[in-house]
């Protein structure tokens, strides 16, 4: 049987790399699909692209996974649609910048904490209700929420905050029945980590992609398909007794 085989699995950051690898083999495994993001005209390019026409277990939201409203209304309809919700990969973010902290601007910082931290606990807070025994909660960390690099205030901080967030809801959750990870994965060949990169590299005075090749022990960046599989082993059965954990996908980087 698949693996998500009538499951209702809701992605937010779905017009992504990640999220639409991992979309893609949920959709295979069996699941029905809530992708949120928030250009829908980006979601609807991504999902078209992934699945052609057969769009009929795939919703596509398009919403601003840090506002209030925003994710009561995307849960909303994915119950009004699918029914209970079975899996919430809260996947959705931003980069900043990477600056002195003299020059790092204050509001950059408030909303790349204000996406990946708040939108992950909004996420929760509306999705909880409609899980069941068996449901996974898995938040898209990073390899950067284990370490720390010079000027990447924001989206360093947010990761690490986020690694809390999930021991609070892994804590809470588990008498329920539902399991709260984390995916820290190491630098992904995707646009979103070239933009990383290009900052970096400013910052540090050399190439970025090199600079982080030459510290991943397996010397390569990871795909977002690999990646997807490890979402996959947190957002099915087979880690029905994991819970609380930052799961490294990082080519050796954090060891």
């Amino acid at each position: 049987m698949a693996a998500l085989s009538g499951k209702t699995c809701v992605i937010t950051g779905g017009a992504g790399s990640l999220g639409i690898a991992t979309a893609k083999l949920f959709h295979a495994e069996g699941a029905n699909l809530v992708l949120v993001d928030l250009d829908m005209t980006a979601l609807r390019d991504a999902a078209e692209a992934a699945f052609g026409t057969a769009l009929d277990n795939v919703l596509l939201v398009a919403a601003d996974v840090s506002d209030e409203a925003d994710a009561a209304r995307y849960i909303r309809e994915a119950v009004d649609r699918f029914g209970a919700i079975s899996v919430v990969f809260s996947n959705a973010g931003n980069f900043g910048v990477v600056a002195p902290i003299t020059e790092y601007p204050s509001d950059v910082f408030a909303s790349v904490l204000h996406v990946h931290v708040h939108g992950a606990f909004l996420a929760a807070k509306y999705a909880v209700p409609h899980m069941d025994k068996g449901g996974s909660i898995i938040i898209t960390s990073s390899v950067a929420g284990t370490r720390g690099d010079p000027g990447v205030y924001g989206y360093i901080t947010a990761k690490h905050a986020q690694t809390g967030l999930m021991r609070c809801l892994s804590k809470e959750l588990a008498p329920k029945g539902i399991r709260v990870n984390s995916i820290n994965p190491g630098p992904i060949d995707n646009s979103f980590q070239k933009n990383v990169e290009i900052g970096l590299g400013e910052e540090i005075g050399q190439d970025g992609t090199e600079f982080f090749d030459s510290i991943i022990p397996m010397g390569r960046h990871g795909t977002p398909d690999e990646i997807a599989q490890s979402v996959l082993y947190l957002a099915s059965d087979q880690s029905a007794f994991t819970t609380g954990i930052t799961l490294m996908v990082d080519g050796g980087m954090s060891s």
